[in-house]
């Protein structure tokens, strides 16, 4: 082949894998913006028991460990070591949320509670309304039609009129059909 010909395939063949790189770095990022638009779903983690503030108040010194164990739930933690000890922990962890956690520790004494500490507990209804998810904070529409709604359509005349506002003017509707022709044919 001639000199300008290798030259010319060659300049070509640069050419081409400019494009095809430059082609790359513009799929990778369209890839990007594809993959960071469309993320996975990410689940609520829960681990623990809830413990509210109703059940640390039900809670008195003298109680027995099974009194104990159905006002709080088993707890999470019963290290070998203390068998006088209880741990309640309770961590929530949420997508966009800041990690939630608690600790309550009951503490024994002859099988008998002697004392509990831990951090302050919502109440259930506190814990409740900090679970809405950023879907049911929308508006909830109205399901019921007002009276001006339904002003702007008209009424059907062949709508039977309830009892209560016939005071006999008009016939009585035909009454309700009670027996239905059998689903399979008989022969």
């Amino acid at each position: 082949m001639f000199a300008p010909a290798r030259y010319g395939v060659r300049c070509g063949a640069i050419v081409l894998l400019s494009a095809g790189l430059a082609a790359c770095g513009s799929f990778d990022s369209a890839s990007h913006r594809l993959a960071s638009a469309i993320t996975p779903y990410k689940i609520d983690v829960v681990q623990g028991n809830f413990v509210s503030k109703e059940q640390v108040d039900a809670l008195k010194p003298g109680m027995g460990r099974q009194q104990v164990r159905e006002i709080l739930g088993t707890p999470l933690v019963t290290p070998i070591f203390h068998n006088d000890r209880w741990e309640y922990i309770f961590t929530l962890k949420r997508p966009g949320v800041d990690q939630q956690t608690r600790k309550l520790t009951v503490f024994f004494k002859d099988d008998v509670l002697d004392r509990y500490e831990g951090d302050e507990m919502p109440t259930e209804a506190e814990f409740v309304s900090s679970l809405t998810s950023k879907a049911s904070r929308n508006k909830v529409p109205a399901l019921e039609a007002t009276e001006e709604q339904l002003k702007r359509f008209p009424a059907r005349p062949d709508a039977p009129i309830p009892a209560a506002e016939n005071p006999g003017n008009e016939a009585p509707s035909a009454p309700l059909q009670t027996s239905y022709p059998p689903l399979e044919i008989q022969k």
